[in-house]
């Protein structure tokens, strides 16, 4: 292995009510930019009652596996784990092995990192072995795609892939390596769907370890109104095309507004947009100060990330870099 290296920053986008601290108005006034959520989301049904009043059953949830493996073609063998967010997988997975060496390129996604160096892990550079790798693909913020070849470590205990934001490009999902053992998955529902608020994410691959994060998670770890919606949003698939059409028209229109005002385009991909600029601190506030909020990075001072305006909301960006 190579030397150690030292783990990001742990920052997030949000942080919207600091922002409204500093540059005035309310919450409800601002254009919240910083993340990549889907602006325009699945117009979810309405939870039946017993959904609301009774503990999650497990016909329920069964419905969501079974419609979780449909939308992603999850391969026989590879088992399939809802948990109340991505986020909550990815705090519980460095826990399932021994704690070794991790090798997570950078930049990237930082919760994953705070989460091996939480559990003991040290982080190392890409070699031929590692206990664990993690990727993020596509990569958040710049949007580079891995495939099982191009992974940084060649043989590791486990490996990790994050597909947060591969429901926009599912022809490059790794999902035929879940049946590899020491591997898992991960799927967020709350981006590609817009529904980030309802709390839903999953983890696809190995069933030995899958087995082990439902024990960590415990029982009824996703609410009812979750395996409702899920379900049924997982079996829409003519919506998930037509936003798929949808977010790539409107991320080439970001970067034609973007590009008008300056700004290069540096990667990302069709639910967030990286734009290389020549001070982000900058762009950030002229835009905070017409109460939109950007993400910026403290590893890189001239990048500066931008997820998709609402409907409403394209004209008020391009006033404000007008």
């Amino acid at each position: 292995m190579n030397g150690l290296v030292t783990k990001p920053g742990r920052d997030h986008g949000g942080g919207l009510d600091l922002a409204v601290a500093e540059y005035g108005g309310t919450r409800i006034g601002w254009l919240d930019l910083s993340t990549g959520i889907n602006p325009i989301p699945f117009r979810a049904p309405h939870p039946s009652a017993n959904a609301w009043a009774a503990l999650p059953d497990k016909a329920a949830s069964q419905t969501l596996i079974a419609a979780a493996r449909r939308f992603w073609n999850v391969p026989e063998g590879a088992s399939v784990l809802a948990a109340p967010g991505a986020s909550s997988i990815i705090a519980q997975i460095p826990a399932l092995i021994p704690a070794g060496t991790v090798v997570i390129p950078a930049p990237t996604y930082n919760e994953h990192a705070a989460a091996f160096a939480h559990h003991g892990w040290q982080q190392a550079e890409g070699g031929a072995r590692a206990d664990a790798q993690v990727v993020v693909h596509p990569n958040n913020p710049d949007g580079h795609s891995w495939s099982i070849r191009s992974l940084p470590a060649k043989q590791a205990g486990l490996t990790v892939i994050d597909e947060s934001f591969c429901d926009v490009m599912p022809q490059r999902s790794c999902i035929s390596a879940a049946t590899r053992p020491g591997t898992l998955i991960l799927k967020s529902f709350g981006k590609f769907w817009g529904l980030a608020g309802l709390r839903l994410g999953f983890a696809i691959g190995d069933p030995a370890l899958v087995n082990l994060l439902g024990e960590r998670l415990g029982p009824w770890a996703v609410s009812g109104p979750a395996l409702e919606i899920g379900a049924a949003a997982l079996d829409d698939t003519a919506w998930a095309d037509a936003t798929r059409v949808r977010l790539a028209q409107d991320s080439v229109r970001l970067d034609e507004i973007m590009t008008k005002a300056g700004a290069a385009v540096a990667g990302g991909t069709s639910l967030f947009r990286l734009y290389d600029v020549e001070s982000a601190s900058d762009w950030q506030d002229r835009l905070a100060r017409h109460h939109i909020w950007s993400r910026i990075f403290p590893y890189n001072p001239r990048w500066l990330r931008l997820g998709l305006p609402p409907e409403d909301g394209w004209n008020r960006l391009a006033a404000a870099l007008a």
